[in-house]
């Protein structure tokens, strides 16, 4: 199993927006210049983020893409699923629409279990990590936040 940049760019984006934005709107332009990826890419990642209900946006000057939760309430796993679908590591463990065609082992194939309970800890552990984890981390190893302009008021 290989994750596109979907998913991994619209992790890098999420985080981003709790770290350096919090609770307020994030604005592409500022996400794209801190990690390097295409506003234009961002936009499409972020319909599909929209869609699996992880972010809002607002119009407006001071409008952008807001998280629809707290980041301790968004995990990895979810982010993930929003952008590819569902995860697993091969594809005869798939369930439901996202398995292209039936195994034709299936049921009976040894190695089959062995895929079902690596896809689950993989996922187990996806699910164990939040946005919250991931901006810890970042503090931690001491990077620094950006404010944002759009909000700062001087006297």
């Amino acid at each position: 199993m290989r994750l596109s940049t979907k998913s991994r760019y619209g992790l890098r984006a999420l985080f981003d927006m709790a770290y350096h934005a919090g609770t307020l709107p994030a604005q592409i332009k500022d996400i794209s210049r801190r990690q390097g990826i295409s506003p234009r890419y961002l936009e499409q990642i972020f319909q599909d983020l929209k869609r699996g209900g992880l972010l809002k946006s607002r119009r407006g000057p001071q409008g952008g893409y807001f998280l629809s939760r707290k980041p301790q309430e968004i995990t990895v796993y979810q982010i993930i699923t929003a952008a590819e679908g569902e995860m697993a590591l091969v594809d005869c463990v798939k369930s439901g629409k996202g398995c292209k065609k039936a195994c034709e082992f299936d049921n009976e194939c040894v190695t089959q279990k062995i895929w079902k309970e690596a896809s689950k800890r993989l996922n187990d552990y996806l699910s164990s990590v939040t946005l919250k984890d991931l901006c810890d981390d970042a503090k931690a190893m001491g990077m620094e936040k950006e404010l944002d302009h759009r909000f700062m008021y001087f006297i």
